[in-house]
């Protein structure tokens, strides 16, 4: 397998993608490939670090909980695709399009990169199981509330952009089951992709 690869992970909060995804870039570049990981989390912590007019604003939609317009996130992921990507390397992103306005634009600029069939691998857990993963990992933020609400917006925000990437011609789409030991889930992904040898 020498083309590049493109992955991007999908699962409710708790699911393990973040794990999954670390282990998939550990995994690659001990293959001596290059990787570059896309999490928007550090580019967004930044934008608000600015204290401009804009992050101020965004501030403001985040304390009462609002929803951001999906321009600021297409403009985060869009801006660390322009800044960084050469072609040659393996693409893993976490965490991105979370909404459906998200999911074509996304789609376009896979095709402009033309990166060669992508794989949207779902991470597949139960809201229970999410749920006292989240608790037992004991972060401020896991509160019962939060974590109801991010599983609330996974349902309606995140299942239409899964549900356009299943429809899309050009995509693999894998479920995984997440809910197995990490090596486990590890295992099926690498087979899903194709990095077992077996494709």
């Amino acid at each position: 397998m020498n083309e590049p690869i493109t992955v991007i992970f999908f699962g409710f909060s708790g699911s393990g993608k973040g794990t999954q995804a670390q282990l998939l870039q550990q995994h690659l570049e001990m293959q001596g490939r290059k990787v570059f990981y896309i999490e928007t989390g550090q580019r967004f912590r930044d934008f608000l670090a600015r204290k401009n007019y804009s992050s101020t604003l965004t501030e403001e939609v985040i304390k009462v909980g609002g929803l951001l317009p999906p321009f600021l996130p297409i403009w985060i992921w869009a801006g660390i695709f322009i800044d960084t990507l050469t072609g040659s390397e393996d693409v893993i992103m976490d965490g991105l399009s979370r909404r459906p306005e998200e999911a074509p634009i996304l789609d376009s600029a896979l095709k402009f990169y033309k990166r060669p069939t992508p794989h949207v691998l779902f991470l597949d857990v139960s809201a229970d199981w999410a749920r006292a993963r989240l608790v037992g990992r004991g972060r401020y933020d896991d509160t019962e509330d939060n974590i109801s609400r991010r599983h609330a917006w996974f349902v309606s925000e995140v299942q239409p952009v899964l549900d356009f990437f299943k429809k899309t011609p050009g995509y693999h789409f894998h479920t995984i089951n997440g809910e197995q030991p990490v090596v486990a889930v590890q295992a099926d992904i690498c087979k899903a992709i194709g990095l077992d040898g077996t494709h």
